[in-house]
């Protein structure tokens, strides 16, 4: 245990009332529906996990105890001096995607911290860099009107009161202490808020054996300090319970399925690891945008992955492809940010998203010279091509026939708009 960890502790459990198990009607209410429909909205956003581990291109915390030993991997922190950090070059480059919100691993499961913690030693002020990446990397988004989110691991495989350990969080600890570690997350997480918030997200990974007993007084702490943070669906584990976690889900290197009701939101990589590794592959920009477009069309958030390099750049290939991304929404944003998906559900042909009386059909593969969908209420008085270009649409009671030209036609993603004579949202979800 620290020294500033003990005197953290003694801190916490003199000024908070003893921690007992909520009682079983207990629940987390949530966020502010107005909240939920504002972080819906922004639709599009960067995930960014970094830390030490870069140094060796492995994945980060899973490599802990596999492709490098625990105590090698414990130590790289004492080399971890990233001079080329500018949190104004990732801010900027954030926006020059076309992303409006960023999420950073403020800590993974292997426990190191971005940002000088008073609970630990095992963070950015013992680097040889021992700048606050959070303070700087906050005040850059917001300058740069990108909105700031933290991701925090539940699980830490390095702190000896986590049940768990590495490798894989498979090992278990004689040192446990539950109690102890929930003061811990707690203390660490009230720092997030209290320091770098408002946030708009606090992304929460792996509970493992955090449970709902520590969870939901927990979540009921940030809503407290922050009443319209939204948090994810990942606070604590809830095995057995019929219980819904958090405002949102989170697939993982999947599109969500088409869901409505409940929010959701695709994390995903720009190339194939989570951390940064020498000569990943990385997506195409027609992946990219697939990926985009087929997510807001199953009414989904993309929070899409780079891993900044050890020196603290973001790799060069990297940003290119980000702002390819971000070339394309300058003409075709408005099918993205503040839409809904449908009413058209995705398919083979591409998928649909709407917003107002408009309808956008994103036609990523034409089946033959026209596309076919079924019928809709609202009369269409209009169809045209998103930067440029003729659509003609044919609608009885059977359905829609609508057709673009050749010369019409995009590579990537043919981006129709259908103007209707009535509000879109008020069509049922069609198949």
């Amino acid at each position: 245990m620290t020294r500033k960890f003990a005197v953290a502790l003694l801190i916490i459990f003199a000024s908070t009332p003893a921690f007992a198990a909520p009682a079983a009607e207990a629940t987390d209410p949530g966020a502010p529906p107005e909240a939920v429909q504002h972080w819906r909205s922004l639709r599009f956003g960067m995930f960014i996990h970094w830390g030490p581990v870069s140094l060796t291109g492995h994945e980060i915390g899973w490599s802990r105890g596999r492709q490098t030993p625990i105590d090698e991997y414990d130590r790289l922190y004492k080399r971890f001096n990233p001079t080329k950090f500018d949190a104004d070059a990732w801010a900027a480059t954030a926006k020059a995607a076309g992303m409006t919100y960023l999420v950073i691993t403020t800590k993974h499961h292997d426990g190191f911290c971005l940002w000088p913690s008073d609970v630990t030693d095992y963070d950015i002020g013992e680097t040889p860099f021992g700048r606050d990446v959070l303070k700087e990397l906050s005040t850059a988004c917001r300058a740069s009107g990108i909105e700031f989110g933290t991701y925090y691991s539940v699980c830490d495989w390095h702190h000896p009161a986590f049940p768990k350990g590495s490798p894989a969080g498979k090992t278990t600890k004689p040192t446990a202490d539950l109690d102890a570690y929930d003061a811990y997350l707690r203390a660490q997480v009230k720092e997030l808020l209290t320091r770098y918030g408002p946030l708009l997200v606090l992304w929460f990974d792996v509970p493992q054996v955090y449970t709902a007993d520590y969870g939901i007084p927990m979540v009921k702490m940030l809503r407290g300090l922050q009443p319209n943070i939204v948090v994810n669906n990942r606070a604590y584990a809830a095995r057995g319970r019929k219980r819904t976690v958090g405002d949102f889900d989170t697939p993982e290197q999947r599109v969500g399925r088409f869901d409505r009701d409940r929010p959701w939101e695709t994390c995903m990589t720009i190339c194939r690891q989570w951390a940064w590794k020498p000569d990943d592959r990385l997506k195409s920009l027609e992946q990219c945008i697939h990926i985009l477009a087929r997510t807001a069309g199953g009414d989904g958030n993309l929070l899409l992955n780079v891993g900044p390099m050890p020196d603290g750049r973001i790799e060069p290939r990297q940003v290119d492809r980000l702002k390819e991304i971000g070339q394309w929404l300058k003409t075709h944003g408005e099918s993205i940010y503040g839409t809904r998906g449908g009413p058209f559900k995705p398919a083979e042909w591409g998928a649909s998203t709407h917003n107002g009386s408009r309808i956008y059909l994103h036609v990523l593969k034409w089946p033959g010279e026209a596309l076919r969908l079924p019928a809709i209420g609202p009369r269409v008085t209009k169809a045209s091509v998103l930067g440029g270009g003729k659509a003609e649409v044919e609608q009885t009671d059977q359905g829609l026939v609508v057709r673009a030209g050749e010369a019409d036609r995009q590579a990537i993603d043919t981006v129709i708009a259908l103007d209707l004579d009535a509000p879109a949202a008020g069509i049922q979800p069609l198949p």
